[in-house]
């Protein structure tokens, strides 16, 4: 998308500016829903198992934790939650070790909102150390701070993850744009007061009050997410 940016400080109207920028990282900036299908499906025929693609719409875009017991569940699986997150994570990171794909959009948005010093934090359900691997893809220096599903008291679903992020940065939920991909991260960032964008991955996601879908993140850009605070204010 191509737009005219005005000025970082302007505003239609007082107090109506956009503060931060809050991202979920796998299936919103990096193509990794894929990657962790893929992980499991591996774990999972080490242990006799076969995954099917019904289960996949399940598990997508959920904590580690949700979708391990989910697929221990359905399976019969003689494993624990401990034991089979520890071989996920670790087949995970065999699996993009060489770097994984950026979406489309996304390295131009970032750049732009560096460009523009807005605040950005990554905030994924993925663990720390999964998140430091893959942000040797995406580039550390792009996030004002980064924050795992293993960091927060309650992860997404629950709006822990974008409230604790948005008292690190200092600033107020209700002016911070989140963009989401999964119906689990639109629900945490919703229940923490946050205006959404929903770029869906796997699964449809409808629009609401509150929450904008488009179907890329070519759609958009700086000017785009300070006029969803503005219209909300």
């Amino acid at each position: 998308m191509t737009s005219t940016i005005p000025a970082l400080g302007t505003r239609t109207a007082e107090g109506s500016a956009l503060q931060a920028v809050l991202l979920d990282m796998d299936g919103t900036l990096v193509d990794t829903e894929g990657f962790w299908w893929d992980a499991e499906v591996d774990i999972f025929a080490r242990l006799g198992h076969t995954l099917h693609d019904d289960h996949r719409e399940v598990v997508v875009g959920g904590p580690m934790s949700r979708s391990a017991a989910y697929l221990i569940e359905v399976t019969g699986a003689d494993i624990t939650l401990p034991e089979l997150s520890g071989l996920l994570n670790e087949r995970f990171e065999e699996l993009v070790g060489r770097g994984v794909p950026l979406m489309p959009g996304a390295a131009r948005l970032l750049a732009e909102l560096a460009a523009h010093g807005v605040p950005t934090a990554l905030v994924s359900a993925s663990h720390r150390r999964v998140i430091d691997r893959i942000l040797e893809s995406i580039g550390a220096g792009h996030f004002t701070l980064t924050l795992g599903g293993d960091e927060s008291a309650r992860t997404k679903p629950h709006p822990d993850p974008y409230l604790l992020a948005a008292a690190k940065l200092g600033v107020d939920p209700a002016r911070c744009a989140v963009i989401e991909d999964t119906a689990t991260g639109v629900a945490a960032a919703e229940a923490a007061g946050c205006q959404v964008v929903a770029v869906p991955s796997v699964v449809p996601i409808e629009a609401a009050p509150g929450r904008t879908v488009v179907h890329s993140l070519r759609e958009v850009d700086l000017r785009f997410l300070r006029g969803l605070i503005t219209r909300m204010h």
